[in-house]
């Protein structure tokens, strides 16, 4: 809803405020500059991305359209999670969460929270590092490491999509520029014409730069920007859970390990002290 919002806000604010100045919309209809603008950015995209980062951009950008999942209700299921996980392993041992990391989709404790088991970066980082913590092969600077280098890559491509937009954003400027100026090479025909036919051209070529940097400013660089937030929203959902992993891997109690993970989380989203404690508790008598 705020993607779409914002799209109106710009269009309303760019296209209203033109008619207002007495502006006719008719000048504005230039589809020939538009293709050089929008093919020449769109074919410089595909030279510079892999396919892979090319469908995530597509992806991404319709993913703008609906709110980030990764709100309060998830990180409360994701911390309710690790405390039930935590609490099971203090009790029987690390040893009775084989079955749970191993087919965790038939488990009882992942099939109460649905959004984490369905969300296969979070289930793979979970399950992948208790399964290392019930080999007891890895002590916890050692698994923290190898954490931080998962984080770090995961973070390196959640970003990839971003990057790519940011790219096109900062080319579409120049991208306009090559259409005015070839639109100006097109004027120069028409040099010997009536003032009205050669000043018709002119603002046909002056429309090439003002799409290319209303393309870069008002559309192409939020969205890079949009689809960097939602890249972050994941890494710090994946940091909550190394937190109490590795609260509970030094040795820290299971409600503590998750007041660990609650004070990862932003502040705008995060739930109080006693709203989690009486939440887990709640869970934890089921």
């Amino acid at each position: 809803m705020k993607f779409i919002l914002g799209i109106i806000v710009v269009m309303a604010s760019v296209i209203g405020g033109y008619i207002l100045s007495h502006g006719k919309l008719s000048a504005l209809f230039q589809p020939f500059e538009l293709l050089i603008i929008g093919g020449g950015a769109f074919g410089a995209f595909i030279i510079a991305n892999p396919g892979k980062v090319i469908a995530k951009v597509f992806k991404g950008t319709f993913g703008l359209f609906v709110p980030s999942k990764y709100n309060k209700k998830m990180y409360m299921d994701l911390l309710t999670l690790m405390y039930l996980l935590f609490s099971k392993a203090r009790k029987e041992g690390l040893m009775s969460l084989e079955s749970d990391i191993e087919e965790p989709h038939l488990s009882d404790i992942f099939k109460t929270y649905p959004s984490i088991r369905d969300n296969h970066h979070v289930m793979d980082f979970i399950t992948d590092y208790l399964r290392l913590m019930v080999g007891g092969n890895m002590n916890a600077f050692e698994l923290e490491n190898l954490m931080d280098v998962e984080l770090d890559t995961h973070h390196h491509e959640a970003e990839q999509p971003a990057n790519a937009m940011q790219v096109v954003a900062d080319g579409l400027p120049a991208f306009g520029i090559v259409a005015a100026v070839m639109g100006v090479v097109i004027t120069m025909g028409y040099i010997s014409e009536p003032p009205e036919i050669l000043g018709a051209h002119i603002g046909a070529a002056l429309v090439g730069t003002f799409l290319g940097v209303l393309l870069a400013y008002g559309f192409a660089a939020p969205i890079a920007n949009a689809l960097k937030s939602k890249a972050e929203d994941e890494s710090k959902f994946l940091q909550c859970a190394k937190v109490c992993i590795m609260s509970t891997l030094n040795g820290y109690t299971p409600q503590i390990a998750v007041e660990f993970g609650r004070k990862a989380i932003a502040t705008d989203i995060r739930p109080g002290f006693m709203e989690l404690e009486e939440h887990v508790k709640k869970a934890g008598k089921k």
